[in-house]
């Protein structure tokens, strides 16, 4: 016989199905939804290309008094690099990924439903329902330990962004430091090829009047073109390291740019500054907080040896009858105890504290070298200084004096002026490479030795 099922069970079915469909759109009116975004390659380049000091979020996240100056200096340059650069806009996006993981850590796990309906036919009633909850109960904190794991990989994420704007911060005073020497190497060329060109004159009158021979003038003359030679090359550098300079910042055009070198320590730098290079270094941070999330991990690990709880009350109507039920559910670990798990995260713990030690050990060379060659810089610096003080001082004042009085010649306060300039531009490689040997330091502390302004927070940046 057909089963025939009354309109009131229809009825019963139909009040059913509506309240769970009305639960379900419940629960979908609070889900996110998805929304596009998608890259335009030429809009992004037009933006960057638009790019000013005139930017209000620039403005704001400078915070400085009449912005923007006159004159660009390192430390306005530092500001808008930290702005600016795209590297540092992935390591906030890397930032708030690892961040956004918190939430995904914490979240505790949704109760499940299963449902079942249907007849039989049985003469006390026809419906069938079924209707089984489960709700899940962790054990062992490990809702704690996911989310000890997430903050320790956020605050590694965040001390990345600042180990990120050092690295910018470096790029950007390589750039500049390169940029403003040229420009104070194309002025001391300048004035080596004019006591050159004077020594040239002055030779070529003597080998008219028959005082000097052609070899001497032709080995003048040579020297001149040298120098010409280079007053171009360093003229010419200029547009390609202030390109150089403005693609550092992360801007396609710079102002007028302030060449003031940033002053170096008055006083040797003490050897603690390692020790102090072991707190400040954010790779070194970073390090200890993967190590961190590492132990964290394999806390996780150790914990899920333990099964969760599934709570699973039942509720069925089935011939006319209610019947509820109560009970536990778990895993039985009789398989596996998770010791695979475990022994990934234990190696990976152990990799975590190699890597931290070979850092380390890498840190501490990088620091003392850097300190070796600083010390060795600002030695050779006080020498070559010496030296042009001496010639300024001596030599080329007596010889104008020798000059005035008629005891020497023109020809001789020329040459004693081209020792003179010889000895400035070796103070000024000398100034240069105390200049790169306390950038070297400052990246190898990674915290500037040098007074200067405070810069803005990378992380403040909306």
């Amino acid at each position: 016989m057909p089963l025939r099922p009354d309109a009131g069970h229809f009825d019963q079915c139909k009040r059913t199905v509506l309240a769970l469909i009305g639960a379900a759109a419940t629960f979908l009116s609070g889900c996110a939804h998805y929304a596009a975004h998608p890259i335009d390659a030429a809009v992004s380049e037009q933006r960057f290309r638009a790019r000013s000091l005139d930017d209000p979020g620039l403005k704001g996240f400078v915070n400085r008094p009449n912005w923007p100056p006159a004159k660009l200096t390192l430390n306005d340059l530092d500001a808008i690099a930290l702005y600016f650069d795209p590297e540092l806009d992935v390591a906030r996006s890397k930032l708030n990924t690892a961040r956004a993981a918190i939430v995904t850590a914490g979240a505790r796990p949704n109760p499940s439903l299963s449902l079942a309906g249907g007849w039989t036919n049985a003469p006390e009633s026809p419906v069938v329902i079924d209707f089984f909850p489960a709700i899940t109960i962790e054990t062992r904190n490990k809702r704690g330990l996911r989310i000890l794991e997430a903050q320790k990989l956020a605050d590694a994420a965040q001390v990345n962004l600042y180990a990120a704007a050092w690295q910018t911060l470096s790029r950007v005073r390589s750039a500049w430091l390169d940029f403003a020497m040229n420009v104070r190497l194309e002025t001391i060329l300048g004035d080596q090829m004019a006591a050159q060109d004077a020594a040239v004159t002055l030779l070529e009158k003597r080998l008219t009047a028959g005082e000097v021979a052609r070899p001497e003038v032709d080995i003048a003359r040579a020297a001149s073109i040298q120098d010409e030679l280079e007053v171009g090359a360093a003229r010419n550098s200029g547009p390609a390291l202030r390109a150089a300079l403005a693609g550092a910042v992360g801007i396609a055009s710079l102002p007028d740019i302030d060449t003031t070198l940033p002053e170096t320590p008055a006083s040797p730098v003490p050897d603690n500054i390692t020790k102090a290079g072991l707190v400040h270094r954010a790779d070194i941070r970073q390090s200890l907080l993967g190590y961190a999330a590492a132990e964290a991990a394999l806390q996780l690990e150790i914990a899920k040896q333990t099964p969760d709880i599934q709570i699973t009350p039942g509720y069925a109507f089935d011939e006319g009858h209610h019947k509820i039920t109560f009970g536990p559910g778990f895993d039985i670990p009789l398989l596996n105890r998770n010791q695979g798990p475990i022994a990934e995260a234990e190696a990976r713990r152990a990799q975590a504290e190699a890597e931290f030690n070979a850092l380390q050990a890498k840190a501490i060379g990088e620091m003392s070298e850097a300190l070796a060659r600083y010390t060795a810089a600002q030695q050779d610096m006080s020498a070559a200084r010496g030296r042009l003080t001496s010639l300024q001082q001596t030599r080329e004042a007596a010889t104008r004096r020798a000059v005035e009085a008629g005891e020497e010649d023109r020809l001789a306060l020329a040459s004693a002026h081209i020792e003179t300039v010889a000895a400035a531009r070796a103070s000024f490689d000398a100034q240069r490479r105390l200049q790169e040997a306390l950038g070297a330091l400052d990246d190898a502390v990674q915290q500037p030795l040098e007074p200067g302004l405070p810069l803005p927070d990378p992380e403040s940046k909306k």
